[in-house]
Formats: structure tokens, sequence, C-alpha cells
């Protein structure tokens, strides 16, 4: 039986990588359960787009957010309750697009929050659209003879943005992304994974992608060979491409503080909010 799902009918066209992201997750979720965190602390968001219906596809506490906002509503609910483990689930266009300022400042402070990004190179929910992550000549609805933008790369993105967990996962490699999940949900930082997502209506990608994708055997040792391997044209590197221990903001705001579970009642600030008014 499958407790992780929901009643929500599920529209993503068949063959979507989407599926495969799913399933993912919900292994990784009971791979968590199994090490000790229950699915009670584990929290989800998710922007606007095709990627965007795995908040109904999934029985688990949530808040739905905006186009390129998940990233703040998961810092805000980190923030607010530092014992959760919270994940937001984002687009190429979303994240890229609309939600890049809250994507690099989440990564400079080092926001204890797990990144998924659903990368397919379109925004498939609107017909076809070129994102910040298309191919330099993709042609679709909005770019008829061909996109003639480059296009970011989500990894050296992250890493010079200071992201303390970046990795890439496929979801043809299943059990590979689920692990990659377990480790990104584990890490205490901002952890960043860009998923390689074919969109099967309007940027078909499997048959690149399988001939491209290479699980690394190795963890990079360092910044400059993390950089090094994210930068690859000849592969698509799969797996944790870095990954380093460094303070979380919340920690270097309030230290071990919980708002939640440590908050004065209401007569104490009623008092203190008193105590400020008075001249």
């Amino acid at each position: 039986m499958d407790d992780l799902g929901t009643y929500a009918e599920n529209t993503w066209c068949p063959g979507c990588g989407d599926f495969g992201i799913s399933s993912a997750f919900k292994k990784a979720v009971k791979t968590l359960e199994k090490k000790g965190i229950g699915r009670e602390k584990i929290i989800i968001s998710a922007g606007i787009g095709c990627h965007g219906k795995i908040f109904d596809y999934l029985n688990l506490s949530g808040l739905y957010s905006i186009h390129g906002r998940s990233m703040a509503t998961v810092q805000g609910i980190k923030m607010a309750n530092p014992d959760l483990k919270v994940v937001t689930f984002s687009g190429d266009g979303d994240a890229f697009g609309e939600g890049i300022a809250h994507m690099m400042f989440a990564a400079k402070r080092n926001a204890d929050i797990t990144v998924i990004v659903h990368d397919n190179g379109v925004y498939g929910l609107t017909t076809g659209q070129f994102t910040p992550t298309s191919d330099k000549g993709f042609k679709g609805p909005s770019t008829p003879r061909g996109s003639i933008e480059e296009p970011f790369n989500p990894l050296a993105l992250m890493l010079e943005a200071g992201a303390t967990f970046v990795a890439r996962g496929y979801p043809v490699k299943l059990d590979h992304l689920h692990n990659i999940f377990v480790q990104a949900i584990e890490h205490e930082g901002f952890s960043f994974v860009d998923v390689l997502q074919p969109c099967v209506s309007f940027n078909n990608t499997y048959k690149r992608y399988n001939e491209l994708a290479e699980i690394l055997d190795h963890i990079p040792k360092s910044y400059d060979e993390a950089m090094s391997i994210a930068k690859r044209t000849d592969k698509l590197p799969l797996g944790i491409i870095y990954k380093k221990e460094k303070l979380v903001f919340h920690k270097s705001l309030y230290g071990d503080f919980n708002p939640v579970t440590r908050r004065i009642s209401k007569e104490e600030r009623l008092k203190k909010v008193e105590a400020l008014l008075t001249p």
C-alpha cells in the first residue's frame, strides 16, 4: 500500500520524469523513517508548474507556495522550528527564473533547507516555452526560431553561490536518486539537487540523457574539482558533486533556540511589549 500517496488524480503525462522523482522521494522518506527521522518532521513546499503537482500527490505536511517563492516559504518554516526537515520542489523556470534571488541567497546564507529542482529545460505546464536552463537553439512557442540565449549551469551557479551540498540525479537511476535525496535531507545546510527530468511532451531528452549520464565513483575532494565536474559537457555526471560542513544560518542567528518549543507565554510577551512602549 502506498501510504504516502493521496486521493488526488495524477495528471502528469505518461512517461514524465516527475514520476521517477516522486517514487524516489517516497522511498527516501521511508528510508529516513528507518533512520529515526519520522515523516511528521518532514515538511514540504512547491512552486507553480508541472513539478508543483507533487505537493498534491505526497501525503506529507507542508504549504503550497507561489511561483519562485517556495525557497522563501521553507526558510521561514525552518526558522520558526529548526527541528523540522524542510524540502521544497521547484521547476527550472520556477527556481532560476522567478525564484533565482531566493535560491541564491538561501545558498549564500547556508539556510538549512533542501531544494529539489525538476530540471526539464521547459515551461511544460504552459505548453513549452524556453527556460533559463533550456539549450541554446531550443524551439518552443516563445522561441519558434530557437532560443538565442546560453543556459545557466545549475550546478556551477549553486557552487558559486555557496551551497554546501550540490548534487545531480536522474529518475531513470531511481535507487541512485533515492540515495541522493536521503543524503540531501540529512545534510545540515543548504542542499541543492538538480534532477534531469525529461518532459516527454515538449522536451524529450531521454535519449540524450541515457547516452551522457554517468554516475560518479567518488565525491570530489575540493571545490575546484567539484566546479570542474559541474562544467563538464562531454558527460552529465550524476551524484554528489560537492559536500561541505559549515554553520547553518539559523544557528548563526540564534544558536540552539527554537521559537516553537521555547516560546514564552502570551502574558510574558504582552509584558515585554508594554515595557518597550513605556517611556
